[in-house]
């Protein structure tokens, strides 16, 4: 299968470099100068992941991953000159996937959209056919299937990698999982910039199970180690 990617930057050089490797790697490519024409295409060409600048003219990256939010679950990757963990964060926590900085190392880029499209396309299926298509746990229902969860019968909708987590924490429930055994689980690669988007992606997925950070009813950290899903009966 041959993916398709959005690339939505406003500089022709940097375009046109993210052009050359994406094809070289064996992607199809869109592209588009402002978050307008970005947008467009999301609607016309629906591309497989959408690889997104800050500074566009007409609508930024972040307004434009809010929209595409609202219409796709799809995996966007920001990627921007911004670089300040509060800039990190918003992304993130607006929807986006990953976040890299600029300048960066195009080889780096290609890798995280693999990753990223391995999350979304490819996920790890070997749970559910061991126990079935779903995987429950207190209140919160996995359908591994369908990609869906839901808590007392309500549907939650999950980012890919927040799917991803959580169903690396329900196919074993108490067991404890380092930040880098998950990140190697969903991706495949641990940066040691994935530290900080880690926690947020971490908190994201509280805040949809309705867990609270300081006394979280599912997901728990343990101290010096990592995160587990607590069992339930």
């Amino acid at each position: 299968m041959t993916y398709k990617i959005l690339v939505a930057e406003d500089d022709t050089d940097i375009q046109e470099v993210l052009r050359l490797y994406l094809v070289n790697s064996g992607f199809e490519v869109v592209s588009a100068y402002d978050g307008s024409e970005a947008f467009e295409l999301m609607l016309s060409e629906k591309p497989d992941l959408a690889l997104l600048d800050i500074m566009m003219p007409v609508i930024n990256g972040y307004e434009l991953t809010k929209k595409i939010r609202e219409i796709s679950n799809i995996p966007i990757i920001i990627l921007s000159a911004m670089n300040a963990d509060s800039d990190k964060i918003l992304g993130l926590d607006i929807g986006a996937d990953d976040y890299i900085t600029k300048p960066f190392n195009p080889l780096e880029v290609i890798a995280r959209i693999q990753s990223n499209l391995r999350r979304k396309y490819k996920l790890d299926s070997s749970a559910a056919e061991e126990n079935g298509d779903m995987l429950t746990v207190g209140e919160l229902k996995l359908d591994t299937k369908k990609f869906i969860l839901y808590k007392n019968g309500k549907e939650i909708i999950l980012t890919p990698t927040e799917f991803k987590i959580l169903s690396l924490f329900m196919e074993k429930p108490g067991m404890v999982f380092t930040k880098a055994q998950i990140y190697q689980r969903i991706n495949g690669d641990f940066y040691e910039t994935d530290d900080n988007t880690m926690m947020v992606h971490i908190s994201k997925l509280r805040d949809k199970l309705g867990d609270n950070s300081k006394s979280p009813t599912y997901i728990k950290t343990v101290r010096g180690l990592g995160y587990k899903i607590e069992k339930k009966k």
